[in-house]
């Protein structure tokens, strides 16, 4: 959005963002494990009985997978010789960001032809291409799950891409945060991180365990974390809440995201 922030005049808006974005993702851990003891305290979950249940071993506080337990990371559908695997799904990638640019072309080339050109505001112009790509890969994906009767697009290869990628736009996002910027909008940086750590913490606790009929909680925790920070915050603490997946929260935060 860094690109929409400058086209409209509102250049801090970028550093601002990033900066709210660490402090939801700090929060979202601190946070959740100080509700998940609660929960556990006062009996609100149903997984957990007591605070001593919430723990998670040596290895997955290390953030390393387990010997036993390792995955696969994806399938090699080509052979290497012919086209590198990976290469190959970077390459699936590259069409559907592309795809979905050639989608926002034309939404905008019709908002200049139509109401654009009548009422002179352009709104499409700020649209930013990330949410034309998802629909490019979806349509990608339709194209191949028809036409590609080799199988070559493996789904576990393209989230390893997805990972990488995550990993690269953060610590950069975070490497050019301006300090300057947020030191001169202090007071609003402060006002909107209160307010959204305020309202999350109020939604999770006042409107959850109205809003969801069964296992509120280990479900609810699992959006406090994903609203406070990102995805993976969500699944750690359901991780902890529900180690043992009894609850049928990790299958409806699935189907939610």
């Amino acid at each position: 959005m860094a690109s929409t922030f400058e086209e409209v005049g509102f250049h801090e808006g970028a550093d601002l963002s990033l900066g709210l974005a660490t402090i939801g993702l700090l929060f979202s851990v601190i946070l959740g494990i100080v509700l998940l003891n609660y929960g556990a305290k006062t009996g609100k979950t149903a997984i957990l009985q007591s605070p001593g249940e919430i723990s998670l071993d040596k290895s997955e506080r290390a953030g390393i997978v387990g010997f036993d337990a390792r995955e696969s990371a994806g399938k090699i559908t080509t052979r290497p010789e012919s086209i590198e695997p990976f290469s190959l799904h970077f390459a699936y990638v590259g069409v559907a960001i592309g795809v979905g640019y050639i989608i926002l072309q034309a939404l905008q080339l019709i908002e200049e032809l139509t109401w654009g050109r009548m009422t002179g505001v352009y709104l499409l112009e700020h649209v930013p291409l990330f949410p034309l790509a998802m629909i490019g890969g979806i349509i990608l994906e339709l194209f191949l799950d028809r036409f590609d009767k080799y199988k070559t697009l493996d789904r576990n290869l393209v989230m390893r891409i997805q990972g990488l990628s995550l990993d690269i736009l953060i610590a950069s996002a975070i490497a050019t945060l301006s300090l300057d910027v947020i030191g001169s909008n202090l007071e609003p940086f402060i006002i909107l991180s209160i307010v959204g750590i305020v309202w999350n913490v109020a939604a999770f606790l006042l409107l959850a365990p109205r809003m969801i009929p069964s296992y509120w909680f280990e479900r609810g925790i699992g959006d406090f974390g994903q609203s406070m920070g990102m995805t993976a915050s969500g699944l750690l603490l359901m991780k902890i809440a529900d180690p043992h997946s009894k609850s049928p929260a990790l299958e409806s935060f699935g189907i939610s995201s």
